[in-house]
């Protein structure tokens, strides 16, 4: 009966949390969509140079929600309610602090930062403008993270899919009215990506207009510790999302010497693409976070050693299926974002998808096991996992791997790395594991 339990609850987070997560990052997928048919090559390589610097908003967010979610979840199990709105109001305070530093870099750094990537002056222009409106949304996404990640702690997961994709609807809506009917060119797209998570949060108001939150913002003077604890549970989910930024800014780099700007589009159709399938690894993750955290906090480690099986096999699901489709319509998706029918264009992308997702086990395993760690109460490990997928093995595999093969080389990086680390990773479980058995004799 009570795995019975175990698997229902595993279910219902998980199932929601994905389906929430693809829709979210929908926020950017349709953009390329939108901007590849409306504004061509050099619309979709603006997008592409300007795709990392959401990635450090969205991750930063994911960060204090996620390492937030983890403490609130682990106190409320344990009855501390009034230590559980402390972690709220410390993470809100944690958003508007970094959202401060975004807006202040959208008024003064939009254009330095672009520049570091291209001389083109039609794509510096269109890829200025979208790195300076999504910075002075950030208040909005990062709140909006926050807000989802609690609200899934709180009892009400499915409210919080509904907000995700919700707000991600409203996304593809606008873009394709802004885009076309509106004219409003690349503008168009990221004010409607901007306005997505106001549409999210709108949607989430329920839970408090009809106080069904249990947490609260409460008067006190934040503790350096509790906020600490917050950013170390939630780097990985920060690594995780700022990596992505870091490997497209070095892959943009390599590749535009490799293959110019047809191939910074190509690349810009697959990044985009991995966005939306580490979304589903991330939302596997994020979906077991509150049951490994509540059961966690209870101090029952066979179910949360059965919730993460059950998450690595979904992963290994999702792999296989995913893949499939990627090796067999890899010309098809490249050309649903070919809309000048550029034939470079759609073979380096074409082959580049065959390679690149080849990654896709390897790659999930790295975020379940990540977030596992976090919610957890260790996470060291997962420090170590993220910083290595994300900087220290990626970047020097990259450059090595062009070197050796060129543009095949860029799409063998990332495989090769996640494989990599994934084997660092079950090193690190077995090595917990046999501490935690040690711990309880």
């Amino acid at each position: 009966m009570k795995n019975n339990n175990c698997l229902k609850d595993f279910l219902k987070y998980s199932s929601l949390n994905v389906m929430g997560m693809i829709g979210l990052s929908c926020y950017i997928l349709a953009d390329t969509f939108f901007v590849s048919k409306g504004l061509g090559t050099n619309g979709l390589t603006a997008l592409n140079l300007a795709i990392p610097f959401y990635s450090f908003i969205h991750g930063s967010g994911l960060m204090i929600g996620m390492g937030g979610g983890t403490k609130y979840s682990i106190q409320k199990s344990q009855g501390s309610h009034k230590y559980a709105s402390r972690t709220f109001t410390s993470a809100v305070i944690l958003a508007a602090c970094f959202a401060v530093v975004f807006v202040l870099i959208s008024i003064f750094l939009p254009g330095p930062a672009i520049s570091l990537f291209t001389s083109d002056s039609a794509v510096f222009g269109m890829a200025k403008t979208y790195l300076r409106v999504i910075m002075l949304f950030s208040p909005a996404f990062l709140m909006n993270n926050v807000l989802l990640c609690f609200v899934r702690n709180d009892g009400a997961p499915q409210l919080s899919m509904a907000a995700m994709i919700g707000g991600s609807l409203s996304n593809v809506i606008l873009d394709w009215v802004f885009i076309f009917p509106c004219q409003m060119g690349i503008f168009g797209a990221v004010f409607a990506t901007g306005l997505a998570p106001i549409f999210s949060m709108l949607i989430l108001s329920p839970h408090f207009i009809r106080k069904k939150n249990q947490f609260h913002f409460t008067k006190y003077r934040p503790e350096g510790s509790l906020i600490k604890g917050i950013l170390s549970s939630g780097v990985p989910s920060l690594v995780t999302e700022v990596s992505s930024g870091i490997v497209i800014i070095v892959f943009n780099t390599i590749i535009m010497a490799l293959e110019g700007n047809a191939g910074v589009a190509a690349y810009g159709v697959i990044a985009n693409l991995s966005l939306v399938i580490i979304a589903i690894y991330t939302g596997i993750a994020q979906g077991i976070q509150p049951v490994v955290s509540r059961n966690y906090g209870r101090g029952d480690s066979r179910t949360v050693g059965t919730i993460l099986r059950y998450a690595l096999i979904t992963m290994l699901i999702f792999s296989i299926g995913i893949y499939a489709v990627v090796f067999f319509g890899a010309d098809q998706i490249a050309g649903i974002f070919n809309s000048e029918h550029n034939a470079t264009l759609q073979k380096i992308a074409s082959d580049g998808l065959r390679l690149y997702f080849t990654a896709c086990p390897f790659a999930g395993f790295n975020v379940i096991i990540s977030i596992y760690f976090t919610s957890t109460e260790f996470p060291k490990p997962a420090h170590i996992i993220s910083i290595l997928r994300g900087f220290l093995v990626i970047i020097p595999m990259a450059f090595l791997l062009s070197a050796i093969g060129n543009i095949h080389g860029i799409w063998c990086s990332f495989p090769a790395t996640e494989l990599l680390v994934a084997v660092m990773g079950i090193l690190f479980f077995l090595s917990v594991r046999k501490k935690r058995i040690a711990s309880h004799r």
